[in-house]
Parts: C-alpha cells; structure tokens; sequence
C-alpha cells in the first residue's frame, strides 16, 4: 500500500499527473498559468499594433492563434512534449503565443526527464532567434530582441527544471520517512518478540521448577496412605511453601509483562538467581525426595558473573525438573566446574528410571524446556548439548563463557 501511494505521488508530481484527478491546487495552477500567458500574448500583441508593417488581418489573425494557444493549454499535462514542440514552431510566426509556448516549456521541465528538457529546450532556444528575425520587434533590435527570448526561455527552463527537483526531493523525503517508520515497527515488534520470549524462558525456568516439586509431594501424599499425621503435615507444609513461590514468582513474571519498559531494558524487576544459589536449588529437590549429588568445583562461586552463573543454575534447575518428570527415583548428579580461563562446565546426568509400576504418575512435560536452554546459552555465548547417555539414561551438559 505505502509503494502503491508513493508510486502515485511520484506520476502526479513528476510527469503524469494529468492522468490523475484534478485537484484545487491543480486547478489553481493552470488558472495562474493560462492568466500569465494570456498577459503575455497581449503584451506581444499591444507591441505589434505601433508595427506599420503589421497588417490588421495580421494582428487579428496573430490574436486568434495566440487564443488558441492558451486554450491548448489545457492539454500540457497530458501531452507536455508534443504541446511545447506546437507551441515552439508556432511562436517563431506568431508572437502573441510566446506566453503560451513559455508555460509548455516550463511544463516539460516540470514533468519530463533532463534529457528531454534538454532537446526541446534547445529548439526553443533556436527559435526564439529565428522569430527575433522572421517576426521582429519594433521598438527593440534584432540583438536585443534575441537575447530577451533566449532569457526568457532559459528562465523557464530553471524555474521548472527547480520545481521538479523539489519535488523529487520531497518525494524522496516521504518515502524515506514512510521507509523509517515501516523500519521502525518492524523493531518494535522485533523487541517485543524478544520480550515476549524472554519472559516464556522465565515462565518456564520458574514455574516448572515448582510445579514439579508441587507434584512430587502431592504424589508422595497419594501414595503414602500410612504415612503418619507428622509426615502429612510436613508434606502439605512444602506444597504450601512451594504454591506460595510459584505464585509469587508468576506475579513477579506477569509484573514484567505489563511493564514492557523493564523486560526491554533486561531487568525483569526482581532479584535473579546466581551460581551461589545453587546449593539451595539442590537442597530443595533433596527436600522433595530426590536424591542429588552436587559437585562444585568453582573455587568462589560468588565472583562468578551474574549472566553466566544464572545461565548454569538454570541448566542445571531444568535438569533436575526433566530428571523428576522423565526418570522418577534416580539419582542425578550435578557437576559444575570452571575458571576464567576455561568458562563455566555444568553436568547434569542420571540413569533410567527406577520408579515401580505403582508409583506416582509421572509430570508431563511440554517438550519446550530444552530449546528454551539452548537459547538461554547461546544469548550468553556458550552452548548446550543433551542426549542419552551411552551407559543409559540422560545427560545435559553445557559450557557458558566467564565474563559479565
């Protein structure tokens, strides 16, 4: 649509407008144009009668055609070329219409390209020394006379040749305005992607962490039935716990979302996890039931960098997620180890699943959580890989670059 609008903008401002309807300004133009060549003529005309040499029928005939090419002024949008080459020949023997052949002029350079300004303007140029000759002015020489028709075609030329580059210059200026603004909504709705998926990463890393471990106790609460009343209230006691965060965390995350200014700026508005986080991320799935063995090797965990710390707890937060979904009582260990010289290595492996025929149900999962990792690591500058694990089971392994 903005191409279709600037194509017709560009026909009505430089050479086809008379195709188009007519508007106020247009008509405000040709009036303006058909009084300028009227007063023109006249003036030729008024120079004529003081001519003995110009006969009556002469004049009255001189008058007629000089009419008649104001009139034909009516066409020079439509057929500027063919009307200032009539009107060229004809003013060389008929003065009274130069006025008319100064607007087609002018017409060409408006509306046509330099080249064909050029040629006509030439030919102009060499009659209005042929008429100083074949029909001169009284009260001028022919000199004189030459010269102020070649001025006055040259000062049509300029004059139009000025208004077309204007218009191209507006032209151009609209469609790099409309080409901006288009550029412009298209980063904006990039922004807002980005946004939008930052916040579903967040949404996942989160919620499913809890979730899971909701799911856990429940399950251990259905398939417990002699558990006694101590255990049952401490399970319902987690669980509470645990909706309480959940609820707490989606509230902060739906906070992000109507607050776009904060999640394009990168900071969802609460505090984020780190690599010193990790140690209670594990103690909440051993709380849960799960039996995980954390190995951290990082010497000060503390001094490693915001990004490439929240990255590796929320690998390692979604492993332990997929490992209480997929591979229900298993054991999973957890390996982190880095410098950095060498970055941040984050392990997460466990084996089959061990869980009887009669357990819990297992969590379902949506299938999204991995490529949602993938990306987290790759927006940090390291990679993901996962895959079963050839002596069985599953491993998540992933290496982040240390540096802020």
């Amino acid at each position: 649509m903005t191409r279709n609008r600037s194509g017709e903008a560009a026909a009505r401002g430089i050479g086809l407008a008379g195709r188009a309807r007519r508007t106020v300004r247009d008509w405000a133009v040709d009036v303006l144009c058909l009084t300028a060549a009227a007063l023109v003529g006249l003036l030729a005309a008024a120079a004529l009668r003081t001519d003995p040499h110009t006969s009556g029928a002469v004049l009255l005939a001189d008058q007629i055609v000089g009419a008649a090419a104001c009139a034909a002024l009516w066409v020079r949008r439509r057929r500027p070329v063919g009307l200032a080459v009539t009107l060229i020949a004809v003013s060389t023997v008929t003065p009274p219409s130069a006025g008319a052949m100064l607007v087609a002029l002018f017409t060409v350079a408006v509306h046509r390209p330099f080249t064909v300004t050029a040629w006509v303007g030439g030919a102009a140029l060499l009659c209005a020394v042929v008429s100083a000759a074949v029909r001169p002015d009284p009260d001028l020489t022919f000199a004189v006379s030459a010269i102020t028709g070649v001025l006055m075609a040259l000062t049509a030329i300029g004059w139009g040749m000025f208004v077309r580059s204007r218009r191209q210059l507006l032209l151009s200026l609209r469609e790099r305005a409309q080409r901006a603004e288009a550029e412009a909504g298209l980063r904006a709705e990039r922004a807002q992607r980005l946004a939008r998926e930052r916040i579903a990463r967040e949404m996942h890393d989160v919620l499913a962490h809890r979730l899971s471990l909701l799911c856990v106790h429940a399950g251990a609460l259905e398939f417990r039935a002699d558990a006694s009343p101590v255990e049952v209230a401490r399970t319902a006691g987690v669980i509470r716990s645990s909706a309480h965060q959940a609820l707490q965390e989606l509230r902060e995350v739906i906070g992000v979302l109507r607050a776009p200014t904060v999640a394009d700026a990168g900071d969802p508005g609460r505090p984020q996890p780190t690599l010193a986080a990790l140690g209670g991320l594990v103690e909440e799935s051993r709380q849960a039931g799960a039996a995980v063995v954390l190995d951290q090797r990082v010497a000060d965990p503390a001094a490693v960098p915001d990004v490439a710390g929240r990255t590796v707890y929320r690998i390692v937060q979604e492993g332990l997620t997929n490992a209480r979904k997929h591979a229900p009582g298993s054991e999973v260990t957890v390996v982190v180890e880095g410098s950095p010289e060498r970055g941040l290595t984050v392990e997460v492996r466990n084996p089959a699943s061990v869980v009887v025929a009669d357990g819990p149900a297992a969590v379902p999962g949506a299938g999204q959580g991995l490529i949602g990792l993938a990306e987290r690591a790759a927006l940090a500058g390291g990679r993901l890989e996962h895959g079963p694990d050839p002596g069985g089971g599953f491993r998540l392994r992933g290496w982040i670059p240390w540096r802020p």
